[in-house]
């Protein structure tokens, strides 16, 4: 991506950067940082507002001390969007990065009150709420972006065009896995409101990292996932919130697939991983090592994929942002959901035709999704892993 301001697709369209609040990422939060980076990388978004946490004061000094206006930096979220709504020069969006119960009532107010928002994910805690949310936002013809950021990842995308391309064949088979160990020990935690369903979700790993299993899934395949074999629970003794989970998938199309994800796994780190086999070849790609895809075609040699390396299709050719051989990684995954989601906003706002390109980002269909499945997980493995609908 150029991001010089004459070859700025958002300041080209509308004049100006597009006007960002943040809501939730304050003091001791880990997301919060990579999304306002992710918002700045491109130079698409100034970020302009914000109420950084659920503690009124320490929102106002945490919005303070990032260098916002002493007037827009606010107390909580419902006094920012009535107040960024009545200003003239107002925020254009708001990204939403609080605890996951917060998402539903934080995403619609915000709809209301006539912004385009970026949400973390998961889109909501339950399935009814997905489907209100996700009913709201068509209505409200606003844009909404899900940031599953492993769907920003250049090889991610690469796998996609060639999936669609049909370079793999018919998908036939396909294995998903995260595996991480920061929750190998004990406890709740780093972040215990995680562990608490009334906040966290009722399964803690399919939430937490679940959804983007399944998310990266569907995104590579084109896929849906029609049923589900599971099982659902705890490695770790004495613990209640879920830390691991497995199932059989059976896809749209027929193909049969393997889901596993743990956070209890000791030693682990983040070990996203995903195989997609086709009637004419497979391909591999791992988060830990992102630089890499694998296509191991039907009776030819393999190939190792790079970013703007040989072969590198349209999609994945504007989701890198220097030469070959120059490693990116999260950040500039993460980035890459917040410069499409940007320059579909700015044609919203300006009336004009947005790059097809521009428009590979999870949306509320996708959140929609994602809650579907973890509720398939979770009656599945109530029911002793019986074959139950997910789609």
């Amino acid at each position: 991506m150029n991001t010089a301001a004459a070859l700025n697709p958002v300041i080209a369209q509308l004049g100006r950067r597009l006007r960002l609040a943040v809501i939730g990422g304050g003091p001791g939060s880990f997301i919060g940082p990579q999304h306002r980076q992710a918002a700045r990388t491109d130079d698409r978004f100034e970020i302009v507002a914000g109420a950084l946490s659920s503690d009124p004061q320490a929102s106002v000094a945490a919005g303070r001390a990032l260098g916002l206006d002493p007037q827009r930096c606010y107390p909580d979220a419902m006094a920012l969007l009535a107040a960024e709504a009545a200003r003239p020069d107002g925020a254009d969006a708001v990204a939403i990065m609080t605890p996951n119960h917060l998402h539903f009532p934080q995403v619609m107010a915000a709809l209301e009150h006539g912004f385009d928002v970026i949400c973390d994910k998961p889109m909501t805690n339950t399935l009814d709420e997905a489907e209100a949310l996700r009913a709201k936002v068509q209505a409200s013809g606003r844009v909404f972006c899900l940031t599953h950021n492993y769907s920003g990842y250049p090889l991610v995308r690469q796998a996609r065009a060639m999936v669609a391309a049909g370079e793999l064949g018919e998908v036939r088979m396909v294995q998903v896995e995260y595996v991480q160990g920061g929750r190998a020990k004990p406890g709740p935690g780093r972040t215990a409101w995680k562990s608490d369903p009334a906040r966290g979700g009722a399964s803690l790993v399919l939430g937490d990292i679940g959804t983007h299993a399944h998310q990266l899934l569907r995104y590579i395949t084109g896929l849906e996932v029609a049923e589900v074999a599971a099982d659902v629970g705890c490695a770790v003794p004495e613990r209640t919130a879920h830390d691991v989970a497995g199932a059989l998938l059976r896809m749209g199309n027929g193909a049969r697939g393997s889901f596993w994800v743990t956070q209890a796994a000791a030693g682990m780190e983040n070990g996203l991983r995903i195989r997609v086999c086709g009637a004419l070849g497979t391909l591999e790609w791992a988060q830990e090592h992102p630089q890499q895809l694998l296509f191991k075609p039907l009776d030819a040699p393999a190939q190792i994929r790079t970013p703007r390396g040989s072969g590198t299709l349209p999609l994945a050719l504007r989701s890198s942002r220097i030469a070959a051989g120059h490693p990116e990684g999260y950040h500039e995954a993460l980035a890459n959901l917040y410069a499409d989601a940007a320059e579909a906003i700015a044609a919203r706002r300006s009336g004009q035709p947005v790059d097809p390109l521009a428009l590979y980002f999870p949306t509320e269909h996708d959140g929609w999704m994602g809650v579907r499945f973890v509720d398939a997980m979770l009656r599945s493995s109530q029911a002793g892993g019986v074959w139950t609908r997910a789609s």
